[in-house]
């Protein structure tokens, strides 16, 4: 039997086929930090199914989807900020 319920978000984390993730990527308080580990882990993946740019931000948007209303808004800037920092480091044009 299994140690509780999984949610669906967790298993697709752990099982798809984008990215292997440093662990405690999204708790970290740099969004530049943050954009650099994502960079680097969708660079190296074998895994992922379309260009690193697109596999990486798919990750932190799905992030930021899934923790939804639960995430403080302090944080969710500075999730926010990563995505910014991650279109600054594959030189794609910011939003706005």
């Amino acid at each position: 039997m299994a140690a509780g319920p999984q949610r669906w978000s967790q298993h697709v984390t752990e099982t798809s086929n984008a990215l292997d993730l440093k662990e405690g990527v999204f708790t970290l308080d740099d969004p530049r930090e943050i954009a650099r580990s994502l960079k680097r882990s969708a660079e190296r993946s074998r895994r992922r199914k379309t260009d690193p740019f697109r596999s990486a931000m798919s990750m932190l948007t799905f992030y930021v989807n899934r923790a939804g209303k639960g995430l403080p808004k302090e944080r969710l800037a500075v999730l926010e900020q990563a995505k910014d920092e991650l279109r600054e480091l594959f030189h794609r044009p910011r939003k706005g």
